[in-house]
């Protein structure tokens, strides 16, 4: 598929692409940038995740094309970049929001190319080194499908890091409200790679040390007697990045994962 930059500096191919809004809802993009910069989730995860690239990654190569697809306004590219920029010949951001694409025109720096792109056809063959889906898949009715687009645009040798939501039975209204439709646990992954054609190098947990007040944050009784303005209005509460002493003693507490995470696989 061929991509042409429009006046905007996005990359749009020829078949227009839908952002799925009512799922996706863009008037939350300008709060999900400040989250991923400021919130200890956020940090721990993108922490934990240049961990897993570092082990994976053939540091002695200056010339790798990677893309983050369905990265939303940028967070993890921009942690890239800044963190790994110098192993790159060229970093990209991929998502179906125009609107969050431009907002990450906002903060990421000159050279990083954003695609407007369809998951489910992305139209790449072959192109890319190093791929990044991070919480997308377990949106996409079928996230088989989105794999394999992803498996097809990267070159041979190519890596594919993936995270998403764990376990079924930490499902709650957060799940729901989020438009997520299911949760994985390891041994999906294994089934994910066999159905897509690639080789499952590793799979771990993470956030394992603050799973219990996870869970306990999500236990809500009484929550689907709400007002669906209540039910929003809890939710923002819990996405809004906590006060600044709690953020801290929460970061620091997710970022212990690193490097132990990955010398000890979690159960």
């Amino acid at each position: 598929m061929y991509y042409r930059r429009s006046s905007s500096g996005i990359l749009k191919s020829a078949i227009p692409v839908t952002h799925r809004n009512q799922d996706y809802d863009e008037a939350g993009f300008q709060t999900l940038l400040s989250m991923q910069e400021r919130h200890f989730w956020y940090r721990g995860r993108h922490r934990f995740l240049l961990k897993a690239l570092d082990r994976f990654m053939p540091m002695t190569r200056s010339q790798l094309l990677a893309i983050d697809l369905g990265g939303g306004v940028g967070g993890w590219v921009r942690y890239l970049t800044d963190r790994r920029g110098e192993h790159f010949q060229r970093i990209a951001l991929a998502d179906s929001s125009e609107i969050g694409l431009k907002i990450a025109g906002k903060i990421l720096p000159l050279g990083v190319d954003r695609y407007q792109i369809d998951l489910m056809n992305l139209g790449w063959e072959d192109e890319w080194d190093i791929a990044f889906m991070l919480d997308v898949i377990e949106h996409i009715p079928d996230d088989i499908e989105a794999v394999r687009q992803a498996a097809k645009a990267l070159k041979p040798g190519g890596l594919l890091f993936v995270a998403t939501p764990a376990f079924q039975q930490f499902w709650s209204y957060n799940d729901d409200l989020a438009k997520h439709l299911r949760r994985y646990r390891r041994s999906d992954f294994q089934a994910i790679a066999e159905q897509t054609g690639l080789k499952l190098l590793e799979s771990r947990y993470f956030m394992f040390f603050l799973s219990p007040l996870y869970f306990l944050s999500r236990f809500k009784p009484g929550f689907d007697k709400l007002s669906e303005e209540k039910k929003r209005n809890v939710v923002e509460d819990q996405h809004k990045v906590p006060a600044a002493p709690l953020n801290a003693a929460l970061t620091v507490v997710f970022a212990a994962e690193t490097p132990l995470g990955h010398w000890l696989s979690f159960p």
